[in-house]
């Protein structure tokens, strides 16, 4: 695994916590611990980043040039890292919500 594929996980993990801390935050009655949220945010950061890669193809934007405008990060720092990591993150926590939800009625 190289560095550039490492750092992208790492993006997506990150960015996926995030989105799924605030899905669980404006999803108060679902009452989710932490470790879901946090668990939840960081598989669906990469299984959400995966997917938008997929689907935009991948490989549009030139890594060389890109990793060159930012020092390094550009390969790692895209859409569908970012964007794919959030919105994958606050999909399955939102998921996980809604099941243990029901499940305790």
């Amino acid at each position: 695994m190289d560095t550039n594929t490492l750092v992208a996980i790492v993006i997506q993990v990150i960015t996926g916590v995030i989105g799924g801390q605030a899905v669980g935050a404006a999803l108060k009655q679902a009452a989710l611990g932490q470790l879901p949220k946090i668990l939840g945010g960081a598989i669906g950061g990469v299984g959400g980043a995966a997917i938008l890669g997929s689907l935009l193809g991948g490989g549009t934007v030139d890594p060389a040039a890109a990793a060159a405008a930012a020092g390094g990060l550009g390969s790692a720092l895209n859409v569908p890292n970012i964007v794919g990591g959030a919105g994958g993150g606050a999909i399955l926590t939102a998921i996980i919500g809604a099941v243990m939800g029901a499940m305790k009625k």
